[in-house]
């Protein structure tokens, strides 16, 4: 064992980049410049079959609360969703509200296990890293990864708009050239640095989340070994 495997391994860079190379970069840029090409396939077909069956699951509804949530204290109103589908029926109205209270169960249970395990110590978190610290740093990551998931979006969403729109504000107007500027180098770029942003984030949230147990130790919260092995 050296320091390089301890740098590598105990960190978790190398799982970065394998994952973000490996997995994820090859197809991101590619599909920056092939975007109609990289979608006519089957497999993208039954991916997008997958991902609406785990959305219509409800399991994280949550998010749209959220969402409206956000909106609401940012510009005092909720977001209005353009579609061409008529406005929903009071029953498929309390079958969404229903999904959301659901999966906003689902999550604060999450949450109060992940709490409790942190200041049990009793997470994969590095040694020597007090609780209050690794709920701030996740708070922080989790920050970070949200904001990076929709610039992806925004960026993509902001190529159908004018040019007049697009350099309506200063900052947008800068971000646009940077962007879409320098011969179409810059969304690869963009795509690169934010995958590995992304990884980066998700393997440290990931070991600051994970309950792990040494041997004795009483199980988190005091919950039956059937469960304390789901949580894991």
């Amino acid at each position: 064992r050296t320091e390089l495997s301890d740098v590598l391994m105990t960190s978790g860079l190398a799982v970065i980049l394998i994952t973000v190379m490996i997995g994820q970069l090859n197809t991101q840029v590619t599909a920056s410049h092939c975007m109609l090409d990289y979608m006519n396939t089957r497999s993208m077909a039954a991916t997008i079959f997958v991902t609406m069956a785990i959305e219509s699951s409800g399991l994280l509804h949550a998010s749209y609360l959220i969402q409206i949530a956000i909106a609401k204290i940012t510009t005092g109103k909720e977001i209005e969703i353009t579609s061409n589908e008529e406005k929903g029926t009071c029953l498929q109205k309390l079958f969404f509200w229903s999904r959301v209270l659901m999966s906003l169960a689902v999550l604060s249970g999450a949450f109060i296990v992940t709490i409790a395990a942190l200041f049990e110590e009793k997470t994969t978190m590095w040694e020597g890293v007090p609780a209050y610290a690794s709920i701030i740093l996740l708070f922080i990551l989790m920050a970070i990864v949200g904001m990076l998931e929709g610039m992806q979006i925004a960026f993509f969403a902001v190529s159908r708009v004018t040019d007049k729109e697009r350099n309506a504000n200063r900052w947008a107007r800068w971000s646009c050239k940077l962007m879409f500027g320098n011969e179409g180098k810059g969304l690869p770029g963009f795509m690169i640095g934010r995958q590995l942003c992304v990884a980066s984030c998700f393997i440290v949230i990931a070991r600051i989340t994970t309950p792990y147990l040494d041997e004795g130790e009483d199980n988190i919260l005091g919950v039956s070994d059937s469960l304390q092995k789901f949580f894991e």
